[in-house]
């Protein structure tokens, strides 16, 4: 049996396992959330490094993109440089790769039509690849870098707006206590009702981290489209009381859960180290081919087939 653990500075109420099997192989994946701490994050990294396949990093990015620029997020180097055997990755591959996918096949299969719709995306730096692909689909961009990382209320509307903005600011950003940006720990239980109301009410679709997400949602989201990952079911029951009529998910179901990008990528590392690939640069894109990767798909207000009646089911992995 192969082991993935995510080691995450989130909840640990969030906490779950899963084993699925790939390629014949089974592959236990563990999440473990450390309530905020990095210093303790870091020491179940030190002591299961070597005896696990691959680490996801959850609860932090280690990079953001400005464009073509990568910034480093200071934090979570400390992370990473503390597997010395084991691979970590942090889910920026994926989100790169995938999500961009997962936009094309909604559009495609005509499950969402993003032309002329209005998209909050809570982090473009983030999910850069997501944001690139919804704004080629024709969709008019409302864009939450400063509002959801900083707390600024001041929207952008354009990619090009906010990668000159960050030459500027990712780089002090980058350096900052990353708790000062992203909702760690106990925080990532609560949601702060009134703030930014606005930007929710203005879209039409909301996109990116669930966590950033959450963070501000009020309580009525009456017909929205919420396209994101790391959902529990107990977060798809609250997204249908408060009335979201879609929920896309970019990573698959697995038992019952929608697993962070690094959980995912950590997952297909692990899978390519198995293949002797370790060394050469991964194609994610080609294993997301040969595993039929595709997104989990919720209709959460009885509405159960699209426009073409078409019966829409959850997908989730196949080999």
């Amino acid at each position: 049996m192969k082991k993935i653990v995510s080691i995450s500075i989130g909840s640990s109420k969030r906490d779950h396992q899963a084993e699925i099997q790939v390629e014949g192989e089974v592959y236990q994946i563990q999440r473990l959330g450390t309530n905020g701490s990095l210093d303790r994050a870091i020491q179940l990294i030190r002591s299961l490094d070597g005896h696990v396949d691959a680490f996801g990093m959850g609860g932090i990015d280690l990079y953001l993109w400005g464009g073509k620029r990568r910034y480093v997020i200071r934090e979570a180097l400390q992370l990473k440089n503390a597997a010395k055997k084991t691979p970590i990755v942090d889910g920026s591959g994926l989100k790169n790769t995938l999500e961009r996918r997962v936009i094309s096949y909604l559009q495609e299969e005509k499950i969402i039509d993003f032309q002329k719709k209005n998209i909050l995306i809570t982090s473009a730096m983030d999910r850069f690849g997501m944001a690139e692909m919804l704004k080629k689909t024709g969709g008019n961009l409302i864009i939450g870098d400063l509002i959801f990382g900083l707390g600024v209320n001041i929207p952008l509307y354009s990619l090009e707006q906010l990668h000159l903005l960050s030459r500027v600011l990712a780089p002090v950003v980058c350096k900052l206590p990353f708790k000062w940006l992203y909702p760690t720990g106990e925080k990532q239980n609560y949601n702060i009702k009134g703030k930014f109301e606005v930007y929710y009410n203005q879209a039409e679709i909301i996109a990116g981290d669930y966590h950033y997400i959450k963070r501000y949602m009020p309580y009525n989201m009456k017909d929205k489209i919420v396209i994101t990952n790391t959902i529990t079911e107990v977060d798809l029951v609250e997204l249908k009381e408060r009335g979201v009529e879609l929920v896309v998910t970019t990573t698959p179901e697995i038992s019952g859960r929608s697993f962070g990008t690094n959980v995912i990528e950590a997952l297909l590392v692990a899978i390519l180290r198995d293949r002797g690939e370790a060394e050469l640069p991964p194609n994610y894109d080609g294993l997301i081919e040969v595993l039929k990767l595709s997104p989990r798909i919720e209709y959460l207000q009885q509405k159960l087939k699209d426009n073409s009646n078409k019966e829409i089911t959850n997908k989730s992995y196949e080999n």
